[in-house]
């Protein structure tokens, strides 16, 4: 069903790409849009590698949940874990790239616990994690992708 990476001998172990998911806080997350268009946006997310999930929030309205209620087969990427080269002015870097579909996470309860997590990430203690969620939980809306195939490569940017 995926494409085999065409260059393989970049592809990197899946806990490379695992990694690189735990590190880094922000993908373009993309979705089938209007009229044929892609739809992408940078977005903040939380990797559960237990549940091999990504999850996201948001509005409970706008353009973003419409193309998940159309068709909610979707892409994430990320990269980073930048390396200077030894020619001093090249860099290599990892790139990841995930499809999936994605969930809207109905149970409030398991929201909220995912969203507390996810923030934990971005806030700079608890206490303000709290009080954003008191402030904002009752709009936001909770979604997870769905993993179905990822596939991480060392690239040399040059």
């Amino acid at each position: 069903m995926f494409r085999q990476m065409k260059r393989i001998k970049q592809e990197l172990p899946l806990e490379e790409a695992k990694k690189l998911l735990m590190k880094n806080k922000r993908g373009v997350l993309s979705f089938n849009g209007e009229d044929g268009y892609p739809y992408s946006i940078p977005i903040n997310y939380l990797y559960d590698a237990e549940e091999n999930k990504l999850y996201f929030h948001g509005a409970k309205t706008g353009y973003k949940l419409d193309c998940i209620k159309n068709n909610n087969k979707s892409c994430f990427v990320t990269y980073g874990d930048e390396e200077l080269s030894d020619n001093g002015w090249s860099f290599f870097l990892k790139s990841l790239i995930i499809f999936g579909k994605i969930e809207i996470i109905e149970d409030r309860e398991l929201a909220a616990e995912k969203l507390s997590k996810l923030a934990s990430r971005y806030y700079p203690s608890l206490q303000e994690v709290d009080d954003a969620m008191e402030r904002s939980f009752d709009n936001v809306l909770v979604y997870s992708l769905n993993i179905e195939h990822m596939t991480c490569k060392k690239v040399h940017e040059k």
